[in-house]
């Protein structure tokens, strides 16, 4: 696979300086909760990085509920962490690769493209008889110098176009009942935007925590034009970020972020709703 790597591959290249380990785990439930099993116990060398804190601003008026950062300040902290051009990020975390996801999504739009999601997360590493420790690894900054990739985020006005002109697919990537707008445990407004289809991340995974194949992805997608623009959305931008993955893993090379997501575009009280199947 292209964007993920395999537990043995990370394990033979534990403490290397090229390579820099990002612990992502976080539970949208319980913000301190990521840290805390972090502090217990983590791969050897991982760093930790918040979904909150590290990889997402705080809320304002747009932006949704898990903001971008600014660009200036990740690429401080990815110094702070050892990253540069000539490191391999790997992220891990134990939500089916939601936040590890984000974690590579965000690189690779600040361009990035030594960056990957550890497949199994870390319940599997630690099944696998891993090394893991409580560790808290020091390593010598470098310099980040990001080179934004605008093909790799859609903006609300990209959205609305999409939805005006039909531009490009939508996908939503939530669970069903959210999407149909059945109930709506989280943002303020059920529903999804128009014409979106609904493409729920976690099937991208297997039952017992791994990616699926390039080619079980492309199933997935298989109503999608391979050279269709699309454009990926969840709730606030993490869970989308799968989806993101999942298709590059399959093939499709138009692919956008719409980092907002549905948090966001509800954050506008002109922009239309809707229910149901379509």
């Amino acid at each position: 696979m292209e964007h993920i790597v395999s537990q043995a591959w990370l394990a033979e290249r534990l403490n290397k300086e090229d390579v820099r380990i990002i612990d992502c785990r976080f539970h949208l439930n319980d913000p301190k909760r990521g840290l805390a099993e972090y502090i217990e116990d983590h791969i050897s060398g991982a760093l930790y990085f918040d979904l909150e804190k590290d990889l997402s601003a705080p809320i304002s008026k747009h932006g949704g509920r898990h903001p971008l950062p600014p660009v200036e300040e990740v690429a401080e902290k990815l110094g702070a962490a050892g990253i540069d051009e000539t490191v391999t990020v790997v992220a891990y975390d134990d939500q089916n690769g939601a936040m590890a996801a984000r974690c590579w999504w965000l690189l690779r739009y600040l361009g990035h493209e030594r960056v990957y999601v550890l497949d199994g997360g870390y319940t599997k590493w630690k099944e696998n008889g891993y090394p893991v420790t409580d560790e808290i690894p020091t390593v010598s900054p470098r310099s980040f110098q990001p080179r934004l990739q605008p093909s790799w985020l859609a903006t609300v006005d990209d959205v609305r176009r999409a939805v005006r002109e039909g531009s490009a697919v939508l996908i939503d990537s939530r669970e069903w009942k959210r999407y149909a707008g059945i109930e709506e445990p989280i943002d303020r407004v059920a529903g999804h935007i128009p014409g979106a289809v609904h493409i729920f991340w976690k099937d991208g995974v297997t039952e017992d925590g791994y990616w699926k194949s390039p080619e079980q992805q492309a199933q997935r997608f298989a109503s999608i034009r391979k050279d269709a623009p699309i454009i990926v959305y969840c709730g606030s931008g993490v869970t989308a970020c799968p989806n993101v993955l999942a298709l590059k893993e399959a093939g499709y090379t138009n692919v956008r972020l719409y980092a907002g997501s549905w948090s966001d575009w509800i954050s506008y009280p002109d922009h239309p709703i809707a229910t149901g199947e379509k």
